[in-house]
């Protein structure tokens, strides 16, 4: 499994964030700015709905803004995480639905993030394979480059999910 913690050559985003759909973006902490140097990625107002995956302070969004923080690690997560996975892509769904401007962030925008956005590209019909290249193309080609991840996606969070919990 290839994860940010183990793999240090994955390059930081060149954007703070990107839209993937309509209304629906994806986001890190950090990205690679105009200068070449590493920049702070600070959310104010420009959305509707933040999701943060990492508790990171100082990285809004600004007070007003409906922010829900889930840290799970970029890693097997457990029954428990996985729910909170499925939990935020229903918010992401039920935001899109209602016309608001979502930003799913991670550290760098690749695997977290992009594990929520895509089970929720999969709740609104589109083929876990299908909702895999689609974030590629709009983010980065390292998106969801956790090997784990896509597996999950494959098999379905609510299949992983119970089996982690038979497992338990």
């Amino acid at each position: 499994m290839r994860t940010r913690g183990k793999q240090p050559e994955v390059p930081a985003p060149e954007s703070p964030w990107n839209e993937i759909v309509p209304g629906l973006w994806m986001g890190g902490h950090e990205f690679r700015g105009r200068s070449g140097r590493l920049e702070f990625a600070v959310v104010r107002d420009e959305f509707d709905l933040v999701q943060s995956l990492l508790r990171l302070p100082g990285y809004g969004p600004d007070p007003g803004v409906e922010h829900h923080v889930w840290p799970i690690p970029d890693g097997p997560l457990d029954g428990t995480q996985l729910a909170g996975v499925m939990r935020l892509a229903r918010a992401v769904d039920e935001a899109l639905d209602a016309g608001r401007r979502v930003l799913v962030r991670c550290y760098h925008g690749y695997n977290r993030s992009g594990l929520v956005i895509a089970h929720a590209l999969v709740r609104r019909g589109e083929s876990a394979d299908g909702a895999i290249r689609l974030i590629r193309s709009r983010r980065s080609a390292w998106a969801l480059h956790n090997e784990l991840f896509v597996e999950y996606l494959r098999a379905g969070l609510s299949t992983v999910r119970l089996l982690e919990e038979l497992a338990e």
